[in-house]
């Protein structure tokens, strides 16, 4: 299914980013607008427009970074308490390569 869009047209088909529950809710809340993702390669892509909850991120930027990039207050920026618990939600498959996934989101 194609939507248009007064700037593209946007396939909603495709996968959305998938978030834990009570960080879901800050992205849509607009308090969260990044993600620390374990991929073994990028999964989404800048100007990319994914399904979150009843609208979308607007992906504004991909960049590959390691692990001791990950400080606490990227953590918090991500809305996890700190870097222990990003991890625990981050690294959950074979992926090796880290990426910051910054974004905006937008209502349907």
């Amino acid at each position: 299914m194609l939507l248009e869009d007064t700037k593209r047209t946007i396939d909603v088909r495709q996968r959305p980013m998938v978030f834990a529950k009570h960080i879901r809710e800050k992205v849509i809340a607009g308090a969260v607008t990044c993600s620390i993702r374990i991929w073994q390669s990028p999964r989404v892509k800048p100007g990319g427009r994914y399904k979150v909850g009843p609208g979308f991120i607007d992906v504004t930027s991909v960049k590959q970074i390691s692990l001791s990039d990950i400080t606490p207050a990227l953590a918090r920026k991500s809305g996890f308490a700190g870097v222990v618990d990003l991890l625990k939600i981050a690294n959950h498959g074979p992926g090796e390569n880290v990426y910051l996934v910054e974004f905006v989101y937008a209502d349907a």
